[in-house]
């Protein structure tokens, strides 16, 4: 795809370490930026970062038209750069796309305008252990006007933040009833910024009790489990491996999730992909065979949870005796560093 590049004067990488980045606070030097109108996109740019001028009658600040994606790259011990299974990414934008009512993005514009941009910003991919370059592309309504319609307008986005873990230490998360996440029939499976506007108030009465995040359960009876705030969800009970089904459209398909879902059935385990109860997770745990819980994101990656709360029953876990978490992360790691054959196609060079 022909862009139009204009680079930094001087790069903001100089002086900045990347082996110790937190997640999301530092960014790259360039962006790519495109403006729907009209029924096409045009004014496709790579050009420094910069603050964005909007103005203030814009519909994405009234009427929350706002969807995006994340996603990782990684560089090899050689120094090549790769995206991890981007085009599943972009698949899923459009379905959230869909869903808001919202023209889909090109695949040349979301993927190719993506390898131009980490190909600009390559040097800041950093090489460390659990670190990468995240990719947060977005887009939102611009109309200016008010009035409860579809915009007419959009602007579609890609920024690059340089990261390090997500969460830095095994988690402790809450089982929340009270609150709803999402119902069938609603927007829990797009990828949707008013998804995670909703979540804060349950997130920070969590943390005010210790936790991490929650994990909701569904809107009708509180009784089955659905996702945690920023990941999808792993059970490990006995010999098999459970967690939640996409069937009623309130949890989002997770990339991640997927890709453990395949390397879990390759290193010889069941999965299950069903409705689960906060009762059964009881039960398992009550009885010894909940062995292991664990986040699958892109942001969380894969990440362990060593204490479930369900109102005032504690269920405590001792990570260092897991060997399926632990054995299913190395494996997805050594795809990502290229330390052994990407059979499955994952890896997209840039």
């Amino acid at each position: 795809m022909d862009i139009k590049i204009t680079r930094a004067e001087k790069s903001k990488l100089q002086g900045l370490n990347l082996d110790n980045v937190p997640f999301g606070k530092f960014f790259t030097d360039h962006m790519l930026e495109a403006d729907y109108e009209n029924g096409e996109w045009k004014n496709i740019e790579i050009k420094p970062y910069q603050p964005l001028v909007i103005d203030p009658s814009s519909a994405v600040l009234h009427y929350g038209q706002a969807i995006f994606e994340g996603i990782k790259a990684y560089k090899d011990a050689d120094g090549n750069a790769y995206i991890f299974r981007p085009f599943d990414n972009f698949h899923r934008f459009n379905i959230s796309a869909d869903r808001l009512e919202m023209p889909a993005v090109p695949e040349d514009l979301f993927i190719d305008g993506m390898k131009q941009l980490i190909a600009i910003d390559k040097a800041w991919i950093p090489a460390k252990a659990d670190h990468s370059l995240y990719i947060r592309p977005f887009m939102f309504a611009t109309d200016e006007m008010l009035g409860v319609r579809p915009s007419e307008t959009y602007k579609f986005m890609i920024l690059l933040s340089p990261t390090g873990p997500y969460y830095s230490a095994p988690m402790r998360i809450y089982v929340e009833e009270d609150y709803v996440r999402a119902v069938k029939g609603g927007i829990g499976y797009a990828k949707a910024a008013g998804n995670y506007a909703s979540a804060l108030k349950a997130t920070t009465e969590a943390q005010e009790k210790g936790y991490d995040q929650v994990l909701w359960t569904d809107a009708q009876e509180h009784k089955y489990v659905q996702e945690i705030g920023t990941m999808n969800v792993m059970f490990i009970i006995g010999n098999k491996a459970v967690t939640p089904d996409l069937k009623a459209g309130t949890i989002l398909n997770g990339v991640t999730r997927t890709t453990i879902i395949t390397l879990l059935k390759d290193m010889g385990l069941t999965v299950e992909e069903r409705q689960l109860s906060i009762d059964e997770i009881i039960n398992a745990y009550k009885a010894g065979e909940l062995k292991e819980v664990f986040g699958t994101g892109t942001a969380a990656t894969v990440s362990p949870i060593k204490e479930l709360r369900y109102r005032d029953f504690v269920m405590k876990f001792d990570i260092a005796q897991w060997k399926v978490m632990p054995s299913v992360k190395a494996r997805l790691d050594d795809i990502r560093a290229s330390r052994v054959t990407d059979k499955y196609g994952w890896m997209v060079q840039i």
